[in-house]
């Protein structure tokens, strides 16, 4: 059997919000949450199956550079929906801004950038 991946873990201002958002637009539950290293603060957000950590520092440092030209930077997430129209309706109520559409085989696709700048990228294959 091939390898799955399970989850991604990644730093934000508030995993709390973060996470909230998260169940509003994809469906998803909060399946675990604590304290974590460096005093920090972790919220498990996903399916039962997979999910993502969403990590914060106990000290946040500064602002990082832009993700596409450092080495180890997150370039983006994506996460793949049944109704991807619906979801950009919804993604836009919720006050994000999206963009980069793009009509490709199998499916098609529009990213958009959460608050803290984390870009997300919006698949349906139909």
């Amino acid at each position: 059997m091939p390898a799955i991946l399970e989850h991604t873990n990644y730093t934000v201002s508030d995993p709390a919000a973060t996470a909230a958002w998260m169940e509003k637009l994809f469906g998803w539950h909060i399946r675990w949450q604590g304290d974590a290293m460096a005093g920090g603060h972790t919220v498990h957000v996903g399916t039962d199956d997979h999910y993502l950590a969403l990590y914060t520092p106990g000290t946040p440092a500064s602002e990082a550079t832009f993700s596409y030209t450092r080495v180890a930077g997150l370039n983006h997430i994506a996460v793949v929906v049944d109704d991807l129209d619906g979801t950009e309706t919804a993604i836009r109520a919720h006050g994000f801004k999206t963009g980069n559409h793009a009509d490709y085989e199998p499916g098609r696709r529009f990213y958009f950038h959460d608050d803290d700048g984390i870009e997300y990228e919006v698949v349906a294959y139909n």
